[in-house]
């Protein structure tokens, strides 16, 4: 049997931060939402059970939270950010699938999340 391919993915991260273009954004905050997708090769930590042959999602985590709490006037910015660290501080990452949203965005419309998707390759 031989994978394809091999994704570690963390779904649906909220976090409270001070992300806008608004000054109202920066004081006041929102929840801001992220999806991961990390493609890489975890197939030694398959066959022998040991973290060493992957990448620590919890490590993943933290580097997202870190970087989510510099405030940034486009999520576009944001992302790119991420991204670099991302690749900087996790070898094995050979692709990155990065969705960011804004809930409840002060634009005078009724709607749950505005945001952006980006795929990165080293």
């Amino acid at each position: 049997m031989k994978a394809t391919s091999m994704y570690i993915y963390l779904e649906g991260i909220k976090l409270f931060c001070f992300h806008g273009v608004d000054p109202q954004e920066t004081a006041v905050g929102a929840y801001f939402l992220i999806d991961l997708k990390l493609k890489t090769d975890f197939a030694r930590a398959a066959r022998t059970d040991e973290l060493e042959g992957t990448i620590n999602y919890a490590d993943v985590y933290a580097t997202v939270k870190e970087e989510m709490k510099i405030p940034s006037c486009l999520l576009e910015h944001v992302c790119e950010r991420i991204g670099k660290r991302l690749f900087n501080d996790f070898p094995a990452i050979e692709e990155i699938d990065l969705r960011l949203s804004k809930e409840n965005p002060p634009m005078g419309s009724d709607c749950q999340n505005v945001g952006i998707e980006v795929h990165y390759i080293r």
